[in-house]
């Protein structure tokens, strides 16, 4: 007979922290806390907000009669770390460590394995996880080149949701993931595409950077010059023009909005410019598409469509149209972060995958080539 595991999850946000219980992988419980943004400024580092966020999540599991004693196991959605291959990682000291430091990024997202980390102890010390956190980079060496040197690339997509959707994908297919080739596209506030080569995330584009398609509220790529003429216009501070490329660009830019629902009402009244802006959002997220099989050789198993925007039919069915002659396009529309990390604690917790240890040592620092043309990248 199967066991059934309670497993509690968690994953913060900037002004909250989306929650939820499950057994096994059927979700019994969902709230998204929502943290006072007034209370929040009123902390003079991110790691003070701690003991806040803390209370508020369990006067939230109070007022819905969860006790945290009962779990089996714990598992969060933390970033902040270097740089790792994918899976499961029991939290140990040095993920606490490099989460409490926000080593490659300060964003309240580091929470998450020092909150999760927190309830195990003091509920009764239950195994805690983090799956496929934000900073895993499994990308190929080739992957990492631009055209200057000293700048290069390195992982930066929707890990979570991704490596979810394309084992579910694989699983269908009954097939091992590890044994599958997949493009896998996360269409939400971001948009990435990434070529996932026999379990691996090879090639992507960089949603934090502004590479790639443009997305609902970030730029994508932009011709190179022109940026730079922006840039020492004058006319815009460091600051303005990082929220040009991750907060302000994209849908926002062109149509003032980021919200899909009232873009297909703009278009629906019969707003030819704003159904080009949509249209060309795709465009641009199909030939990302085509880059990734060339990535892959050509040999794709299927192409897997995820994050708010994949539940339009419409955009769904441009990308088909243009991407179809590659793979079967197959759809999971929404997000499904708290799923993954729920998933991902009964594959460790029955040991189908043999989890892993953060070393807190980057998977990739740079080139550093010697004379023998040899490199230790």
């Amino acid at each position: 007979m199967e066991r059934i595991y309670k497993i509690f999850t968690l994953s913060p946000g900037s002004t909250s922290t989306k929650l939820a219980v499950f057994e096994n992988n059927t979700q019994v419980f969902k709230a998204n806390v929502a943290h006072d943004p007034a209370v929040l400024k009123t902390f003079a580092t991110i790691g003070d907000q701690l003991p806040y966020r803390r209370e508020t999540i369990l006067s939230e599991l109070y007022k819905a009669k969860i006790s945290l004693t009962a779990m089996d196991a714990y598992a969060a959605y933390s970033g902040g770390l270097e740089s790792m291959v994918g899976g499961i990682y029991p939290i140990n000291e040095a993920i606490l460590k490099h989460s409490r430091e926000g080593r490659t990024v300060k964003h309240p997202a580091v929470l998450g394995a020092q909150l999760i980390q927190a309830f195990s102890d003091e509920f009764g010390g239950a195994p805690a996880y983090l799956v496929n956190p934000p900073d895993v980079d499994e990308y190929e060496e080739l992957a990492r080149f631009t055209g200057i040197r000293g700048i290069y690339r390195e992982s930066r997509v929707h890990v979570l949701n991704q490596k979810e959707v394309a084992m579910r994908y694989a699983k269908e297919l009954r097939r091992p993931y590890e044994e599958c080739n997949f493009i896998v596209a996360h269409v939400g506030g971001g948009l990435s595409v990434t070529a996932h080569k026999k379990g691996r995330m090879v090639d992507g584009n960089d949603v934090l950077n502004g590479e790639g398609p443009m997305a609902p509220n970030r730029s994508g790529s932009i011709p190179a010059v022109p940026i730079i003429d922006m840039c020492f216009s004058g006319e815009y501070t460091h600051q303005e023009m990082i929220q040009k490329i991750s907060k302000t660009g994209g849908l926002v830019s062109h149509l003032g909005t980021d919200n899909t629902m009232e873009i297909k009402k703009i278009i629906a009244s019969g707003n030819t410019y704003a159904k080009l802006v949509y249209d060309a959002m795709a465009y641009q997220l199909c030939k990302a598409v085509g880059a990734c099989a060339a990535v892959l050789q050509g040999q794709v198993d299927g192409i897997i469509l995820t994050g708010g925007v994949s539940n339009d039919l419409y955009f769904t069915g441009f990308v088909e149209l243009y991407c179809g002659w590659i793979a079967p396009v197959k759809v999971y529309g929404g997000d499904f972060e708290m799923e993954a990390l729920a998933a991902g604690t009964v594959r460790a917790l029955n040991g189908e995958e043999e989890t892993k240890v953060y070393t807190g040592y980057p998977v990739w620092e740079g080139f550093n080539r010697t004379e023998t043309g040899k490199s230790n990248g």
